[in-house]
Formats: structure tokens, C-alpha cells, sequence
């Protein structure tokens, strides 16, 4: 006879692997020949990165102001910051399992993983992975102070590295946010996003194709009115 509590069994592991992939991991970055390499545009973009079931933020160090800036120190020759957040019980799991998977939905610390980018997004990642959000100076100074309240500050109002990523240019930053099943990965993307005052819901965002499709439709709405 089937179990009663099996459909809710089956759906919170559902849930518990969707989630897991919203894990902050590490992308290997790659140089582009440096004809390529563009050092400043004349608008100002934030990008809305993709990775399957997991968002990142994008944004250029150039319209960076302190102190968010101050994390560029740490990368010679930065020119775009990739911001991701995570579940830090999951990304730092050695031998990720099951049972790490199972926590995913439940409240634990969250994780920045901040990824320098000496190239051009665009390039680094590919064109299909990305949506591209024209900003104002006062957008991105807002979105700046969401990322930085959302790293730890020491008692000097410092932002410490918590551990190097797998990759050069990856470093994790311990998160002020709590991630769990109603905040995950996608839902601090939209925060980030509507705090520079973009026209984004985050009520009910958990997934990433509500947060990619969100970006689609402002990017479009952009180029109508450009146009």
C-alpha cells in the first residue's frame, strides 16, 4: 500500500534537487584575445547571468562606487564582478549527496561566490546565457549597497573572504542573507535587481526561468522604447 505522506516525500526531493543546483559553483572564466576586450561602454549594463536552475548578477567595476569596490582590489586587471549566492552547507560540501540535497529547502547560512571578470561578459559566458539591463549611476549605486549589505562586515566594516573558489578569480564571501527553500538563488537576484528600482517581483521568485524570463521582458521593453 502506498504511503500517505509519499507525495509530500517526493516533492519536498524535488524541490531539494531544484534547489541544489542553486548553488553558487564556480565557473572556470576564459580570456578573450585581446581585441575583444572592451574596458568601458558608453551606457551602463547590469547582466542577469544563467546557469540551468541558478542566476547570477553581473556588474561592471568600472560604475562600481566604495565600498562595494573595494572587493575589485583583490583581482588585478577586474572589469566586471559576477555575484552568485548559495546555500553554503551545499557548495561547500565536499561530496555533495542525497542528504545535502534534502537540507536545501530548510534555513541555513548563505554564501556569496564573487567571480572576476577580466573580459566582457558577453564573452566569457556566451550571448544565450546572459540578458543585458541598461541602468542609470543611481540604479547601480543601489544595487551596489544590496550587494554589500549582503556580505558579512567584521567589526571594522570589512568584507574578509570566507574561502578561495575552485578557480582563479572565484572567492567565497559569507552571506548576511539566510538561504532556504523561499530564498534561494534566483529570489536574491530579483532582490538585487528591484533594489536598483527595475520593475522586478520578487514575491514567490524561487526559480530561475521566473527570474530570466522577468529580464527578458525588461530588455525587450528597453529596446521598444529606444527604438
Amino acid at each position: 500500500m502506498r504511503h500517505p505522506h509519499s507525495p509530500v516525500v517526493f516533492a519536498l526531493a524535488l524541490l531539494s534537487l531544484c534547489l541544489a543546483a542553486c548553488s553558487a559553483v564556480p565557473l572556470e572564466t576564459t580570456r578573450a584575445p585581446a581585441s575583444q576586450v572592451q574596458h568601458a561602454d558608453a551606457d551602463i549594463y547590469v547582466y542577469v547571468l544563467r546557469r540551468g536552475r541558478h542566476t547570477d548578477l553581473v556588474l561592471p567595476v568600472a560604475q562600481l562606487r566604495n565600498p562595494l569596490r573595494t572587493l575589485a582590489v583583490e583581482f588585478p586587471d577586474v572589469h566586471y564582478l559576477t555575484f552568485g549566492f548559495g546555500d553554503r552547507q551545499y557548495v561547500l560540501a565536499t561530496h555533495k549527496n542525497l542528504a545535502h540535497a534534502l537540507l536545501a529547502p530548510f534555513p541555513g547560512a548563505g554564501l556569496l561566490l564573487v567571480t572576476a571578470l577580466e573580459n566582457p561578459p558577453m564573452d566569457v559566458y556566451g550571448r544565450d546565457h546572459l540578458v543585458a539591463l541598461p541602468v542609470t549611476q543611481e540604479q547601480i549605486d543601489a544595487i551596489s549597497r544590496f550587494v554589500w549589505d549582503s556580505l558579512q562586515q567584521n567589526e571594522q566594516g570589512e568584507v574578509p573572504p570566507y574561502l578561495p573558489g575552485i578557480y582563479p578569480g572565484n572567492i567565497y564571501y559569507p552571506s548576511t542573507h539566510t538561504y532556504y527553500g523561499l530564498y534561494t538563488c534566483n529570489t536574491w537576484t530579483a532582490d538585487a535587481l528591484k533594489s536598483g528600482g527595475l520593475p522586478f517581483s520578487t514575491s514567490g521568485v524561487i526559480l530561475a526561468g521566473q527570474v530570466w524570463d522577468r529580464a527578458h521582458a525588461i530588455a525587450a521593453d528597453e529596446t521598444k522604447t529606444a527604438n
